[in-house]
């Protein structure tokens, strides 16, 4: 059964069953080059994980928690050249699905030590021409340290206003990938909320969900799965600096117990591409009829903002729908957004409703391609509060789905 019960815009192109890696690697290589001519930047230099996963196709099973992994993929990126470099540790569970040339295939530099930066500094001098502009994401300490050994054409600029406009908008192979993500995530958690009841412990439902996520394909566990048990008000829950509620909370061996009312988050990632999972549940028992009322309202907001979402609507469009769908609150909590992109990182730009501000609401106008996670939340204290997740494609007419799970306990 599927979640939707609202209306639904045209697809306007189709999304393929099976991805085309091939494809899809010449596609978003095209779009990360054109962005760089855009820049006037020659040569991209990539630590972040999914920015090497976006530039290569690498497959790294670490996820975020690569970040600060001695041993994590780089990318080098050369606008005249249709192949990126990678430099990739060579060990179990780690692959590269990208097909490159062997000359183009490195072993691995350890950016964290001054020894590798050294290292580093002489393979980047012989593959970015003297004079070309450079772009970095990230630096390490040891980079920072180097300082125009590493860079000697002058301090680089940011990669991500580069990185940053290439992925915003998501080709048909790269979608059929996050849906793919998206199905193995629903057939998993599936089984996990039929396996909810008071006992169980936290730790419990996220061992039974990543198992049975990879035997069902996903590459990789992207966060740690997270089954918050809600307070009954803000006053119960965890302090916190912004006053509002705290989310998300680490997983523990807490038992749950009856009545429970738990905030799900879970993604994994399919081919490099994530899946990005939030319902509300309700342990061993109905929602009484507050919460119930809470996930009308919910619905009624989501619908609201659905009802605005097209290609040439802009971010402000969607939150003052929602707003106004609220009684003029708005329904999100003031640490997180309406909204956000998802791709190769479960959270990409754009965020709706962030402090970034109203100008960059209002001047981020969605195209036909994008991919929105929606994720409104309604609170009310002695509820435990309401908030799920959809993901949608932005169409010329509207937007179609790519999730499908129910909403169970509460009524559809």
């Amino acid at each position: 059964m599927t979640a939707f019960a609202t209306r639904r815009g045209s697809v306007a192109f189709p999304i393929p069953d099976v991805p085309d890696r091939g494809r899809m690697r010449r596609e978003t290589g095209a779009r990360l080059r054109a962005s760089m001519a855009a820049k006037g930047v020659d040569a991209l230099v990539l630590l972040n994980n999914s920015n090497v996963v976006y530039a290569t196709g690498a497959n790294w099973p670490l996820g975020d928690a690569g970040l600060s992994h001695v041993e994590r993929p780089v990318a080098v990126v050369l606008r005249d050249d249709p192949w990126p470099h990678l430099f990739m540790p060579f060990r179990e569970g780690a692959s590269a699905e990208c097909d490159l040339p062997a000359d183009h295939l490195h072993g691995p530099v350890y950016l964290e030590f001054d020894e590798g930066v050294e290292n580093f500094a002489r393979l980047l001098a012989e593959l970015i021409p003297a004079g070309s502009s450079v772009a970095v994401d990230e630096h390490t300490g040891a980079m920072l340290r180097a300082g125009k050994q590493i860079f000697p054409g002058g301090a680089p600029s940011d990669a991500a206003l580069v990185v940053g406009p290439a992925k915003v908008i998501k080709t048909p192979d790269e979608i059929s990938c996050i849906r793919t993500a998206c199905r193995i995530t629903e057939r998993a958690v599936t089984e996990v909320q039929a396996a909810l009841a008071p006992g169980r412990r936290q730790i419990d439902l996220s061992a039974g969900f990543v198992r049975r996520a990879f035997e069902y394909g996903a590459t990789a566990n992207m966060l740690d799965a997270i089954w918050q048990v809600m307070p009954d008000t803000k006053a119960d829950g965890v302090w916190t600096t912004h006053g509002d509620l705290a989310l998300p909370l680490l997983t523990t061996e807490r038992e749950l117990e009856a009545g429970d009312v738990l905030w799900t988050d879970v993604s994994i990632t399919y081919g490099g591409y994530c899946s990005d999972f939030g319902r509300t549940w309700l342990v061993g028992g109905r929602p009484n009829a507050a919460q119930q009322r809470q996930f009308d309202q919910w619905r009624t907001i989501l619908t609201a903002v659905l009802d605005v979402t097209k290609a040439g609507a802009t971010a402000a469009d969607l939150a003052r729908a929602a707003i106004a769908a609220n009684g003029g609150a708005k329904p999100w909590l003031p640490h997180f957004y309406l909204g956000h992109s998802i791709g190769v990182s479960a959270a990409e730009m754009p965020m709706i409703g962030t402090d970034l501000g109203a100008e960059y609401d209002e001047n981020f106008v969605f195209e036909p391609g994008m991919v929105l996670v929606l994720e409104p939340v309604v609170w009310e204290d002695g509820t435990g509060g309401y908030r799920s997740e959809e993901i949608i494609v932005i169409t010329e007419e509207g937007w179609t789905p790519l999730t499908d799970y129910p909403y169970a306990p509460y009524g559809n």
